[in-house]
C-alpha cells in the first residue's frame, strides 16, 4: 500500500516522485497506517462504525496502540487509569484493542460494555477504579448508533452512561473516541442528582482530516 496522502497531517508528500520515492504501508508510523484504514473504512459515507477496521488483523492491533498513545498523549498513562468502558457496540472491539495493547506493554487494564437493560456494566467490577469511556466516532456530523447524535445534540445518553458508571462507584475521567468533531470537552448531567460535569473529549482521527 503506497503513501499517497498522509493521514494523520492531511498533508499530499511533496517533492519529484523519483527522489521522494514511496513509503511501504508496513514501515509507515503507527496512526498513519490507522489513519489510511480509517480514511478507506469512511470514504462516501456520512457514518461507519468502523467495523472493517477494528475487526481487522492489523487495523485491531493499531485501533489498541492509537488510542492508549493519544490517551497518554493527552496527559492519561496507563498508571493513571484502570479500566476502558465501550458506549457502544461499535466501541466494544477498541476496547479489546486497548486491553491486547496495554498487556503488550506490561500493563493491566479492564474492559466493560455498557447495559441498558439493567442498568449496569458488563464486565468485572469498576467500584473504586478509575475509566475511561470510548466510542468509535463521535461528532456533531456523525449518524447516530446508539449514542454520537443523542449524545452530542441533547446530552441525554452519555449522560445515562455516566451515572450508570457513577452508580457503580467509578470516577468518570475522560470521554475518548477513534474519530471525533472539533471539541475538547462533553457536558454531562447526572440523570438523579442533576449535578453537571464537563468531561475532556480525546480524539485520534478529526473526522475533517480523514475526509482530506
Amino acid at each position: 500500500m503506497a503513501l499517497t496522502d498522509d493521514a494523520s497531517t492531511g498533508f499530499r508528500p511533496t517533492g519529484p516522485a523519483g527522489l521522494r520515492g514511496d513509503v511501504s504501508f508496513e514501515m509507515q508510523d503507527p496512526k498513519t497506517q490507522l489513519g489510511q484504514l480509517l480514511s478507506a473504512s469512511v470514504a462516501r459515507k456520512p457514518f461507519s462504525e468502523l467495523s472493517d477496521v477494528t475487526f481487522h488483523h492489523r487495523g485491531a492491533e493499531l485501533t489498541g496502540h492509537v488510542l492508549l498513545d493519544t490517551v497518554e498523549e493527552s496527559g492519561y498513562t496507563l498508571d493513571d487509569f484502570d479500566a476502558v468502558g465501550a458506549l457502544t457496540a461499535a466501541a466494544v472491539p477498541l476496547v479489546t484493542s486497548m486491553i491486547t495493547a496495554a498487556g503488550s506493554r506490561g500493563q493491566d487494564l479492564d474492559g466493560f460494555v455498557m447495559d441498558f437493560v439493567y442498568p449496569s456494566i458488563k464486565g468485572p467490577s469498576i467500584k473504586g477504579k478509575r475509566v475511561i469511556l470510548v466510542d468509535s466516532w463521535l461528532s456533531e456530523k456523525s449518524y447516530v448508533q446508539t449514542s454520537s447524535l443523542v449524545t452530542l445534540r441533547n446530552g441525554n445518553e452519555l449522560s445515562l452512561d455516566f451515572g450508570i458508571v457513577k452508580n457503580e462507584g467509578a470516577e468518570v475521567l475522560a470521554v475518548a473516541a477513534l474519530i471525533g468533531g472539533p471539541f475538547s470537552t462533553l457536558k454531562v448531567i447526572h440523570p438523579v442528582t442533576g449535578d453537571e460535569s464537563d468531561l475532556p473529549f480525546i480524539r485520534a482521527y478529526d473526522e475533517d482530516q480523514l475526509r482530506g
